[in-house]
């Protein structure tokens, strides 16, 4: 069956919708001079744009899974508390951190070296991420098999790496980005997102194992879910 391809109307108002990101960010941090704050709205942009256009001409199917809405798909039922936990905690540690590093400047004398190492964790998070995509058709942004894309395990690119490159590359996000813009709030938000991802990624793989033929073999060829030689 051929996949639908996402209609070039959806993709431009996904283009327009993405640029609110950055437009919040800097407006509530109150300095549209603000360095690092554009230094995290490019790397937003351009990993979003990167990808939507790779996945349109590349991989269409892959991106109209990424469109799909939470509760559709026979998506696990568990999975949609988990959604409605992380979205709104997306939100405040979205705007947490312009206000927390700008605004009101709750957090002071913030290390230059730490915010070195949060650009370079946002420089491992965008390879992974993108990576995640284009080695692996099947990442939906549901806990859900897909029966009728005829869903494979994938055990190449990163997924040899470790099991759940995706999620790795979210925490990387979470944790990169508040040390980039220097708030120690965002830091502590970005931790709790963190927690939520490792309790989902661990109710993800034992659907996996159950549901999905060839995901134990995978499992005992790939050992670590996360982090190599850790976890």
């Amino acid at each position: 069956m051929e996949n639908p391809k996402t209609s070039p109307k959806k993709i431009f108002l996904t283009f327009i919708y993405l640029l609110i990101f950055p437009v919040v960010l800097l407006g509530l941090s109150g300095n549209w001079f603000w360095i690092q704050g554009w230094i995290f709205s490019i790397w937003f942009l351009g990993l979003s744009y990167t990808t939507i256009i790779y996945l349109y001409h590349y991989d269409p199917g892959l991106l109209e899974e990424r469109y799909r809405k939470p509760g559709s798909g026979e998506e696990k039922g568990w999975d949609k508390y988990f959604i409605y936990i992380m979205f709104p905690s997306f939100i405040i540690w979205y705007i947490i951190m312009p206000l927390d590093a700008q605004r009101f400047v709750w957090t002071i004398n913030f290390p230059l070296q730490l915010e070195i190492i949060g650009f370079f964790l946002l420089i491992g998070s965008a390879f992974l991420l993108f990576r995640s995509y284009k080695d692996n058709s099947f990442v939906s942004p549901l806990v859900r098999i897909q029966s009728e894309r005829d869903q494979k395990v994938v055990s190449t690119g990163v997924y040899g790496f470790v099991r759940h490159p995706m999620y790795l590359g979210g925490i990387m996000l979470f944790l990169g980005a508040p040390l980039l813009l220097g708030s120690i709030y965002g830091i502590i938000v970005g931790i709790f997102l963190s927690l939520i991802f490792v309790a989902r990624l661990i109710g993800e793989e034992k659907m996996l194992i159950l549901e999905l033929r060839g995901y134990p073999d995978y499992k005992d060829k790939v050992k670590y879910r996360l982090i190599p030689y850790i976890w």
